[in-house]
């Protein structure tokens, strides 16, 4: 298979990872061949790639934020937006694509796939405000956070409020 990543929304621990783990899976498992979309969803709206292999992505882990860069782009919000997204995909002759991100990219991701486009969605978000999932990529970095400000202070520590897919936290004396 030939497939397409990108990352979009705010950066968070994690992406790096993902890409690495989805591209060395992928082509030592599977044979996948993949491509970088450049800046989230600008990257299939303009055509702006790089290519991913088990070369690209050696030594990624320690790097912060994400190798193909991220943004807030949403194809709807441009005339033709899901056209070009899906002649871009088409030109590449990719097969699928794989899109890391949070409520608006995969809502983009959604919307893309209900015309067409096979897409695989992966969760990420600080906020852990997606629904059905326990927890994403990202989630756990605001904890130790919001810790070590509470005890600097007091020894107090921080815990998800509430179930999962909540956004609130609460600081309870330890």
């Amino acid at each position: 298979m030939r497939v397409g990543l990108l990352t979009g929304g705010g950066d968070c621990p994690g992406l790096n990872a993902v890409i690495r783990a989805v591209v060395r899976k992928g082509v030592q498992v599977h044979g996948d061949e993949f491509v970088g979309f450049r800046d989230g969803w600008r990257g299939p709206l303009e055509g702006d790639t790089m290519a991913l292999d088990v070369s690209t992505v050696r030594g990624i882990l320690p790097r912060g934020g994400t190798i193909l860069g991220s943004s807030r782009t949403n194809p709807y919000r441009f005339d033709e937006g899901e056209r070009r997204v899906c002649e871009t995909v088409e030109r590449m002759g990719l097969d699928a694509l794989v899109v890391v991100g949070g409520e608006d990219t995969l809502g983009v991701a959604t919307q893309l796939c209900a015309a067409g486009l096979p897409i695989v969605g992966v969760p990420k978000t600080i906020d852990n405000d997606l629904r059905g999932t326990d927890y994403t990529f990202g989630f756990d970095t605001p904890r130790p956070r919001a810790t070590t400000g509470c005890s600097s202070s007091r020894s107090w520590d921080a815990m998800p409020a509430g179930s999962p897919g909540i956004q609130d936290w609460r600081a309870v004396p330890m």
